[in-house]
């Protein structure tokens, strides 16, 4: 489904058989596509992505279920909307040659930092076909940068959604190990000085290496380890 008919979609009429028996409740006020995204991201903000339902969307609306998709054609294009908001607070730097790798860093950071304040809505931008305009702004914006800094429109487009993927996959992994700590209560997933002692106490005969470099592979804070990962890739494509 392309854009235009993803925009004609969300003014039809609600589908009677999405709910069956259903009695979708009735406001005073219509819903917008606005109302919806703002919603949902306020859901996410302070449940998760995981508790982000139609049905829970729209009981936090006021509304019935079926009533949601004369805006919102599924749970897929809800996800296209939320992405393309947090991509709209995105501020994209006029490409530079001399300092490319800077800005894309930054722009890197940017979408980090966003995805980490509404936890685990970075599933969201996972195999998702960008079409919503903000979406691909973004994505028109770091391959401007890497083509400013000489890498190849080839390498440039692969390693600008290489980026994005590592981006999503990094604030995906912080939230399902907050989430677990939070529901299980296990520390040690995210305390260090414990998962660094659970390493050096395994057998060194069958691991010399894991119990002998146990502090470099249970090192960094704050996203020490984000910025490594995302430099070594930058870097990579300026010494191709």
């Amino acid at each position: 489904m392309n854009p235009k008919e993803r925009r004609a979609a969300r003014h039809r009429p609600p589908n009677p058989e999405a709910e069956p028996g259903s009695r979708p409740r009735r406001r005073k006020d219509p819903i917008t596509v606005d109302q919806v995204v703002d919603t949902a991201l306020g859901l996410v903000a302070t449940e998760g992505y995981e508790a982000l339902t139609m049905r829970r969307l729209a009981g936090a609306l006021d509304t019935g279920p079926a009533s949601l998709y004369a805006h919102v054609v599924n749970k897929a294009d809800l996800d296209e909307l939320l992405i393309g908001r947090l991509c709209a607070g995105l501020v994209l730097p006029e490409p530079e040659p001399a300092t490319w790798r800077e800005q894309l860093r930054g722009v890197c950071a940017q979408v980090r930092d966003q995805y980490l304040a509404y936890p685990g809505i970075s599933r969201a931008a996972l195999a998702m076909a960008p079409t919503d305009l903000e979406t691909v702004r973004v994505s028109e914006g770091m391959l401007a940068i890497l083509l400013a800094g000489g890498v190849t429109p080839q390498a440039a487009a692969w390693a600008a959604d290489a980026l994005l993927l590592y981006v999503a996959a990094y604030c995906l992994e912080i939230s399902v190990m907050r989430q677990r700590k939070a529901d299980d209560d296990t520390d040690w997933v995210v305390d260090t000085a414990e998962l660094r002692r659970r390493l050096t106490a395994l057998p060194a005969e069958s691991f010399p290496h894991t119990t002998r470099h146990a502090a470099e592979l249970t090192a960094g804070t704050g996203h020490e380890r984000f910025d490594f990962t995302v430099t070594l890739m930058i870097d990579g494509l300026a010494h191709r």
